[in-house]
């Protein structure tokens, strides 16, 4: 593969040559994904701007301004100050919990498992129910929504930013449908 050039966004391979360009937003969405990840892991005592460029070998710049945006989002706020070597303060940044939250969907054969996290990955909320896997795609939807409509309920609305689902068995990626579910 090739680096990733930091003027204009193109892969060089060996010999230097353009051989394509990178999708600006892709790339954008991967960056975020890393600081958003560090702010995470950092928890309630945060992380600097700089510990975030040292970490991710993204430039500070790039930082401030992925940074900004999650300010502007409402994800992430100011922890405080935290002494430097030298220099002024550094400013420490962390996620703001409530500000969004995932659901984790768990289907097997059996039953059913549904979660509710906030933005730091902490359990909200959980669900365990009865499932016949084998009841059809209709069943199995509304056996999901049932489970997870009380959890999405106790948060504010719009805050749920994404699902996931997991299935037992594998997965015809050009289909979507799941084989030999036992």
């Amino acid at each position: 593969m090739g680096a990733v050039s930091g003027t204009n966004g193109a892969i060089k391979g060996d010999g230097g040559a353009t051989r394509g360009g990178v999708n600006l937003l892709g790339l954008r969405s991967h960056n975020t994904a890393l600081v958003l990840d560090l702010l995470r892991t950092a928890g309630e005592e945060g992380i600097s701007r700089l510990e975030l460029a040292e970490r991710t070998g993204l430039t500070p710049q790039a930082v401030s301004k992925i940074t900004a945006r999650l300010r502007e989002q409402g994800l992430a706020t100011e922890a405080g100050r935290r002494a430097s070597t030298g220099g002024k303060p550094r400013t420490v940044l962390r996620l703001v919990p409530d500000a969004g939250h995932a659901v984790g969907v768990h289907l097997d054969r059996d039953e059913l498992r549904a979660v509710l996290v906030d933005l730091t990955g902490a359990v909200v909320g959980q669900r365990r129910a009865p499932l016949d896997l084998g009841a059809g795609a209709e069943a199995v939807l509304d056996a999901v929504e049932r489970a997870i409509r009380p959890l999405t309920a106790a948060v504010p609305a719009g805050s749920v930013l994404g699902v996931g689902v997991a299935l037992p068995g594998p997965l015809d990626h050009a289909r979507g449908v799941l084989h030999r579910v036992t």
